[in-house]
């Protein structure tokens, strides 16, 4: 709706509510344990970029929208495999499916934006819009807005993998189970390693 209706929309307007956006869905995100709560606050802080990029070219926002979609359907279709619904829940399929809790990890570290993995793509090139028309405060608000949301995607990391006691076992037979085949594998690959197409995907829009 707002692809179709931004050039009828002030621009201070979506540039204001890309900012509050932005800084509310990092901090409120903060201290959160369910991962639904983190995935909605995650939720308000990328409606903030999409905004933001609403005011600088439809391309960007059309690249940022898709990137996000992709993350957030890789996320949850792991979330609904695994029956996730707590930090706890994720961290005890570190036992089971030891690549699967990894692999969406680093897919959360994209969501956060961390480089050089994909969800860094949107990010970097409204950065760089914004600081070349000039809007070098309004950019350095946006990137610091995605420090509060990447510490929580950390902690979650932390949380899920070192705060775990090791479970061990005194048998001899193989006590894993296989790894069973996830159909979010080939998107937890482009969720991760989409950075370096950057220039052809700005291309095919």
């Amino acid at each position: 709706l707002l692809l179709l209706t931004y050039n009828n929309l002030n621009h201070q307007i979506l540039i204001t509510l890309g900012l509050t956006s932005a800084l509310l869905g990092g901090w409120s995100g903060l201290n959160q344990t369910q991962t639904r709560k983190i995935m909605a606050f995650s939720s308000i802080a990328h409606m903030g970029w999409l905004s933001m990029a609403l005011t600088i070219s439809p391309n960007i926002t059309l690249i940022t929208l898709l990137i996000y979609l992709l993350i957030t359907s890789t996320l949850f279709t792991v979330l609904i495999t695994t029956s996730s619904k707590t930090l706890l829940d994720l961290g005890s399929t570190l036992h089971h499916t030891p690549n699967l809790l990894i692999t969406s990890l680093l897919t959360l570290m994209s969501l956060g934006g961390l480089p050089p993995l994909t969800g860094f793509m949107p990010k970097w090139l409204i950065l760089s819009a914004l600081i070349t028309d000039n809007k070098t405060l309004i950019s350095t608000i946006m990137a610091l807005s995605t420090l509060p949301s990447l510490f929580f995607y950390l902690r979650m990391s932390q949380m899920t993998t070192l705060t775990l006691s090791p479970k061990t076992t005194p048998t001899q037979h193989k006590w894993r189970f296989k790894t069973p085949i996830i159909p979010a594998t080939p998107m937890m690959i482009l969720s991760a390693l989409l950075l370096p197409l950057t220039p052809l995907i700005l291309n095919l829009t």
